[in-house]
């Protein structure tokens, strides 16, 4: 029995390696290297060593280790060297960060396997994953803006990103007070309550339902920009505005699953309620808003990114000098396209860990749902 556990990802970054090693050097200017002796050995000795050690019959946690190391040292080294000479990198530097990549793959599928019986052992590594996912990722786009000198208006790296959030901190804080604390929170409030209270209307009178989700549907359908024009008209430039935005996206989709959802309970169900002489509030409590929640968490879900969404877009077309959608707007006539990616950036850990609050929330709620026990 052979000793040795191959992995395609493993063989084929020595193999990438190895034609990386024959077209040296890394980068130069002037015909003159950029990176040094020492580390272009380091580069090729993490690499190759880390995808050797891996085939060795080591722990699934051990190999997991030594793939960590070898990808991520063997980048830090490829993109701390490379800036300051951005457009300087040869193929070979790109051969090693593919190599680098595929061991980060191995690294992840490494994990991926691993199962502990151990409950904080397993959060960590559903953590770790899709952390090491997302970091390549960056690192790939670091690698390659600065490796082939793409110039930082059409986009910039990470850490030019990283860099001026760092140093713009009090602005973005203003513009997240002004379109998230403020138009967001108190329109999705407002939208997904109304949406919810409107469907139990609807649930009950047989008009309503049939005369408001036709309407929903052609509401849902509206444009933003065709919209946040007339509310900024009636609520003014400052946050009301954009509020009631995010009030009319998010309204009619809590509309639309609360009543789909209301609907979901079974016949036998509501029969065996009817036999225990049950009204319809005590059903509706009982039996069909638990039998709902799936849905309201998905319209929850659904809404949570909206709501950002509409309110940023809300700001392009009238809003005081603060805000996401206005800094946007404001920094891309300026050619300020590394604040632009900052306000991406901002908006997008938002708008997640918006979501991931709701989809905790739904966890804790509907624990009983297969779905949530299957997880």
């Amino acid at each position: 029995m052979s000793t040795f556990k191959i992995s395609w990802q493993a063989a084929l970054a020595i193999v990438v390696c190895a034609i990386a090693l024959a077209r040296l050097p890394i980068a130069s200017v002037n015909d003159t290297a950029i990176f040094a002796p020492g580390a272009t050995s380091a580069i090729f000795v993490l690499i190759g060593g880390a995808a050797l050690l891996s085939m060795f019959p080591l722990s699934a946690m051990l190999t997991a280790a030594v793939l960590f190391i070898g990808a991520h040292g063997a980048a830090w080294l490829l993109i701390a060297a490379i800036a300051g000479s951005e457009g300087a990198a040869h193929a070979s530097f790109f051969l090693l960060v593919a190599a680098a990549w595929l061991l980060a793959w191995r690294c992840v599928t490494v994990l991926s396997a691993i199962r502990s019986s151990n409950r904080s052992a397993d959060t960590l590594l559903r953590l770790l994953i899709p952390t090491i996912f997302g970091a390549w990722i960056l690192i790939i786009w670091e690698a390659i803006t600065r490796g082939a000198g793409i110039p930082f208006v059409l986009l910039p790296p990470p850490t030019a990103v990283g860099a001026r959030i760092a140093n713009s901190l009090p602005v973005l804080w203003a513009d997240v007070n002004q379109t998230i604390l403020r138009a967001v929170i108190i329109g999705y409030v407002i939208g997904c309550g109304a949406g919810f209270v409107v469907a139990i209307l609807a649930d009950r009178v047989d008009f309503l339902r049939r005369g408001l989700l036709p309407i929903g549907n052609m509401v849902s359908a509206l444009p933003i920009i065709g919209v946040a024009p007339i509310m900024v008209m009636w609520f003014g430039f400052d946050w009301p505005s954009k509020a009631a935005v995010v009030v009319i996206m998010t309204f009619f989709p809590m509309l639309v699953n609360t009543v789909a959802g209301l609907a979901a309970s079974n016949h036998m169900e509501r029969d065996l309620m009817r036999t225990y002489a049950s009204g319809y509030w005590q059903t509706l409590w009982k039996l069909r808003l638990p039998a709902a929640a799936p849905f309201i968490f998905n319209a929850l879900k659904i809404n949570s990114t909206l709501a950002l969404i509409g309110a940023i877009v809300a700001e392009f077309f009238g809003t005081p000098v603060v805000g996401m959608g206005f800094r946007i707007s404001t920094e891309v006539g300026r050619m300020n396209i590394d604040m632009v990616w900052a306000e991406i950036a901002v908006a997008a850990i938002a708008g997640s860990v918006f979501y991931g609050v709701v989809a905790l929330a739904e966890r804790a709620v509907t624990f009983w749902h297969p779905s949530v026990r299957g997880g």
